[in-house]
C-alpha cells in the first residue's frame, strides 16, 4: 500500500512541482536581467531583486492566483472571463496538460510508477537532511562559542558601538560578547542580535578601523540581513537539487556586503581606512561558517576592495528605473492575483452563471428538511435515493456532498474544501417545477437532465449559500479505452434512444452515445472515468455487473482481484470489449469557498 500511495502522491505532486520550478527559474532570470540594468545603481536595490527571486521559490504563483480567486466578486461577462482564465491556466501549467499520448506497456508502467516516486522522494529527503545536518553542526559550533563568550561593557569598542547606534537612531542595543576563538566579528541572532567580538582584535585596529568594522555590523542589524539569510537557507534546504538556488545565495551575500560597504562609506568612513580594516580582519580571523551570522569578510574580497577604493559614484534610481521596477513588481505579483480574481469570478457556482443568463428554468417550490439518523428493524440506516422526474427532483436521506456530486457531475475527489457536516448531515429535498404535476408552467416539451442539474445548482446556491470556484489538479482517474480485440457492440440503427438502469447492477443502452456509460462507471467506481475510446457514434449494448463493486474494482487495481464475479472492471472488458485503466489526468476540481446549512421549511 505504501508504494501505491507514494505513486499516487507523486503523480499528483510532480506536475505542480515542475510548474513551480520553471516559474521560479524564469522569475530569477528576469531578476538577473534587471540587476544588469541596475548595475550602476546602489547595491541594496539589486539585493532586493535577488531576495525577491529567492522568496519566489517559497510562494507558488498558484497560491497568488488562489488568493485572487477568493477575492473575486460576481459580475457579468462570465464567458469571456472563463476563456481568459483558461488561457492563463494553460500558460501557467505546461506540465501535466500535454496533448501527446505515450503508450507504455502496463507491466513496465506499474514498475516505474512504484519505483520512481520512492527513489526520488528518498533522494530528496537524503539531500534535505544532509543540508540541515551540516547547517545544524555549524550553528551548534557558533552557539557553543556564544555560550563561552563574556559580555563586555564600558570598553572602547562598546562605547563606539553605542555612539553609532545613537547616530543611526537604533531603538535596541546590540549586546557585545568577547569570544576566544578565531572567528571574525559577526552578528549572531535575529530577534536579539549579539555581536561576537574576537579577543585581541581591538589591539590590532586603530580607532578609525574599529569604527568602520562596527559600523558595518550595525548596518547588518539595521537591514535585517540575518533574517533574510535564514529565509534563503530554507530555500536552499528545500530545493537543494536546483543549482540556481545556490547561485542565488552567492549573489545575495555579494550584494549584501557591497550594500553595507556603500552605507558605511556614506556614513563618512575613509575608503583606505575601511579597506585596511577589512584586510586586517581577514589576515587574523576566519569567516563566518553561516550566511545567517553576518560578518565583515563575506563575498569576493578582491571585488569589494576595488569597489571601495575606486570610489565609483552610485547613481540613485531615476524615474525611468523606478517605473521599470514598479512594472516588474506589478507583473510578478499583481498579475497572478488579477488572474485569480477573473478566474474566481468566472468560477462562481455554475447555477449563478446560468441564472444570470436566463439559460435554465427555476424550480417553483423547494422543500428541505433535516433528517435525524434513523435505523430500520435490521439495524441498517434508511436508504438514500435521488431521482429526477417530470415534476422536478426528489432526494431522500442525502448529504450535501451527494447533491454537489449530482448537480455538477463530479466525484468525491473532485470536491475540495467541504465542511465536516457536508458528508454526514442528511436531508430530504423535494423540488417541483410547478405547484402541481399538471402545472402549465412546466416545460411542455419536458426538461432534460442537464437543465435539471442546472436547476439543482441554483438550489445549492440559494438555499445552501454555496459558492465555489474551479481549479485544475492532477487526480487518479480511470481511462476508458478499447481493448485489444476491439468493441463487442455495434452501432445502433437510426431511431429513438433510451438508457435504463437495472436493479442488481445493469445498464441498457439503446441508440445512445457512450456518455451515459461513462457517467454510470464513474458513479460505481467513485472515481472519474475519462472516455478515451474515440467512439463517437450511437450504440446498442447491455452491461451487467455485481452491485457494490467499488471495493472490488479498487482491489483489482491493487493486484488482488476480488472473488466476486463479474466485477465492473471485468464486465466492461468481457461484455463490451472495452477496458478501464488507472491513470492520472488533469481534472477540474470544484473548490467550495462558502456553504451554510439550510434553514428548514
Amino acid at each position: 500500500m505504501i508504494p501505491k500511495y507514494l505513486s499516487e502522491m507523486w503523480a499528483s505532486f510532480a506536475p505542480e512541482l515542475a510548474n513551480h520550478l520553471w516559474q521560479s527559474t524564469v522569475f530569477a532570470v528576469a531578476a538577473w536581467l534587471l540587476t544588469l540594468t541596475l548595475r550602476k545603481n546602489p547595491a541594496r536595490t539589486r539585493y532586493l531583486l535577488w531576495l525577491a527571486a529567492s522568496v519566489k521559490f517559497l510562494i507558488p504563483f498558484s497560491l497568488l492566483i488562489g488568493v485572487g480567486s477568493r477575492l473575486a466578486w460576481p459580475r457579468g461577462g462570465a464567458g469571456a472571463q472563463a476563456e481568459w482564465s483558461f488561457a492563463m491556466q494553460e500558460v501557467s501549467q505546461p506540465f501535466g496538460r500535454t496533448g501527446i499520448a505515450v503508450t507504455v506497456p502496463q507491466a513496465s508502467l506499474t514498475g516505474m510508477t512504484h519505483l520512481i516516486p520512492q527513489f526520488l522522494m528518498a533522494a530528496w529527503l537524503c539531500g534535505f537532511v544532509a543540508v540541515l545536518l551540516v547547517w545544524c553542526l555549524r550553528w551548534r559550533r557558533i552557539s557553543s562559542v556564544l555560550k563561552g563568550a563574556i559580555q563586555i561593557d564600558e570598553v572602547r569598542e562598546v562605547k563606539i558601538l553605542r555612539r553609532l547606534e545613537q547616530v543611526r537612531g537604533s531603538r535596541s542595543r546590540i549586546e557585545v560578547r568577547l569570544s576566544r576563538t578565531s572567528l571574525e566579528p559577526g552578528i549572531f541572532g535575529i530577534v536579539r542580535p549579539v555581536l561576537l567580538w574576537p579577543e585581541g582584535i581591538s589591539e590590532r585596529l586603530s580607532d578609525g578601523q574599529l569604527e568602520a568594522i562596527l559600523a558595518h555590523e550595525v548596518r547588518h542589524v539595521r537591514r535585517g540581513d540575518n533574517l533574510t539569510a535564514a529565509m534563503h537557507m530554507l530555500v536552499e534546504a528545500i530545493f537543494w537539487f536546483h543549482p540556481l538556488v545556490w547561485w542565488l545565495g552567492a549573489r545575495l551575500v555579494e550584494e549584501r556586503e557591497r550594500a553595507c560597504d556603500e552605507e558605511v562609506l556614506e556614513m563618512g568612513s575613509e575608503r583606505q581606512v575601511y579597506a585596511e580594516s577589512i584586510l586586517k580582519v581577514c589576515e587574523f580571523y576566519v569567516g563566518s561558517p553561516l550566511a545567517c551570522v553576518a560578518g565583515v569578510t563575506g563575498a569576493d574580497l578582491k571585488k569589494r576592495m576595488v569597489n571601495i577604493m575606486t570610489g565609483n559614484v552610485m547613481r540613485k534610481l531615476d524615474f525611468t528605473r523606478k517605473l521599470l521596477l514598479s512594472a516588474a513588481a506589478l507583473l510578478a505579483f499583481a498579475l497572478p492575483i488579477g488572474f485569480g480574481l477573473m478566474s474566481g469570478t468566472a468560477g462562481w457556482a455554475q447555477a449563478q452563471a446560468e441564472d444570470a443568463t436566463g439559460a435554465a428554468p427555476a424550480y417553483k417550490s423547494v422543500s428541505i428538511k433535516a433528517v435525524k439518523p434513523v435505523t430500520g428493524g435490521n439495524g441498517m440506516e434508511e436508504p438514500t435515493g435521488m431521482m429526477f422526474n417530470r415534476d422536478g427532483f426528489n432526494g431522500r436521506n442525502i448529504t450535501l456532498k451527494a447533491l454537489v456530486r449530482l448537480a455538477y457531475g463530479v466525484q468525491d475527489d473532485q470536491i475540495a474544501g467541504p465542511p465536516d457536516w457536508a458528508g454526514f448531515g442528511k436531508y430530504d429535498i423535494e423540488a417541483r417545477v410547478g405547484d402541481s404535476p399538471v402545472d402549465d408552467a412546466r416545460d411542455p416539451g419536458g426538461i432534460g437532465v442537464d437543465k435539471f442539474k442546472l436547476m439543482l445548482q441554483a438550489v445549492l446556491a440559494n438555499r445552501f449559500k454555496l459558492t465555489l470556484h474551479k481549479e485544475t489538479k492532477q487526480l487518479r482517474v480511470y481511462a476508458l479505452v478499447v481493448a485489444e480485440d476491439g468493441p463487442k457492440f455495434q452501432e445502433a440503427k437510426p431511431g429513438p434512444n433510451m438508457v435504463s438502469l437495472e436493479r442488481g447492477g445493469g445498464l441498457v443502452n439503446q441508440g445512445a452515445t457512450l456518455e451515459p456509460l461513462v457517467e454510470q462507471l464513474s458513479m460505481q467506481l467513485g472515481r472519474a472515468v475519462v472516455d478515451k475510446t474515440g467512439l463517437t457514434g450511437h450504440y446498442d449494448f447491455t452491461l451487467r455487473w455485481t452491485p457494490g463493486e467499488k471495493k472490488s474494482a479498487l482491489s483489482e487495481e491493487d493486484g488482488a482481484p476480488s472473488l466476486s464475479s463479474p466485477s465492473i472492471l471485468t464486465a466492461v472488458q468481457e461484455q463490451l470489449g472495452l477496458k478501464l485503466e488507472p491513470q492520472t489526468s488533469p481534472m477540474q476540481v470544484f473548490v467550495i469557498d462558502h456553504v451554510e446549512q439550510p434553514t428548514e421549511d
